[in-house]
C-alpha cells in the first residue's frame, strides 16, 4: 500500500523475525541511542502496542512534523506526556481502543483482502493461569487466544 514499515523493539533478537516473517522494511532497537538518534523525525506515524510502562518522548521524537503517535497498549501507570515537543512539531498523541461492530468488520474485511494474519497461540481456558505466568516471563510470541468454543463443548 506504499507505506514503509519499521518494527521498533527493545530486543535486538527480534530483528530477523520482524524482517523475514513480519515483512517489515526496517528494524529499530529502541534501547540503541545511535539508532534512535538516526531515526529522529523520520516517521509519519507510530502505533504503540506496548502495555508495559515506557517513556513516550523517544517515540514522539521519531515523528515528523504533523506526525501521530497512536496508543493502543495500556500501560499500568499513566505515561508522562511531554507537551513542548508536541507543540513545536505539531505532533499528535492519540489513543484507540476496540472499535464497534462496524469498525471490527471493516478490519476483518481489510485483513482478509490483504492476507493479513495474526501470530497467536491458541489455548484452552484451563491453561489461563499458566498463560499469565508465561506473560510475566515474556515467554509468548505476540498474543494468547482462549479457545472458548472448544472449552465449552461437553466432554464425551
Amino acid at each position: 500500500m506504499g507505506v514503509k514499515i519499521t518494527v521498533i523493539s527493545t530486543s535486538p533478537g527480534k530483528e530477523e523475525e520482524a524482517i523475514k516473517h513480519l515483512h517489515a522494511d526496517s528494524f529499530l532497537v529502541s534501547r540503541d541511542e545511535d539508532q534512535m538518534q538516526a531515526a529522529m523525525g523520520t516517521m509519519d506515524g507510530i502505533i504503540d502496542t506496548v502495555s508495559a510502562n515506557h517513556p513516550l518522548l523517544p517515540y514522539i521524537d521519531l515523528l515528523k512534523s504533523h506526525g501521530k503517535l497512536v496508543m493502543v497498549g495500556a500501560p499500568e501507570k499513566r505515561p508522562e506526556l511531554p507537551v513542548f515537543p508536541l507543540l513545536m512539531g505539531r505532533k499528535i498523541v492519540a489513543g484507540s481502543c476496540v472499535g464497534g461492530m462496524k469498525e471490527t468488520q471493516e478490519m476483518i474485511d481489510f485483513a482478509a483482502k490483504h492476507n493479513v494474519t495474526a501470530d497467536i497461540e491458541v489455548i484452552p481456558i484451563d491453561y489461563v493461569n499458566t498463560a499469565i505466568e508465561r506473560l510475566a516471563k515474556t515467554d509468548v510470541r505476540y498474543r494468547f487466544v482462549i479457545d472458548i468454543g472448544n472449552t465449552l463443548k461437553p466432554s464425551s
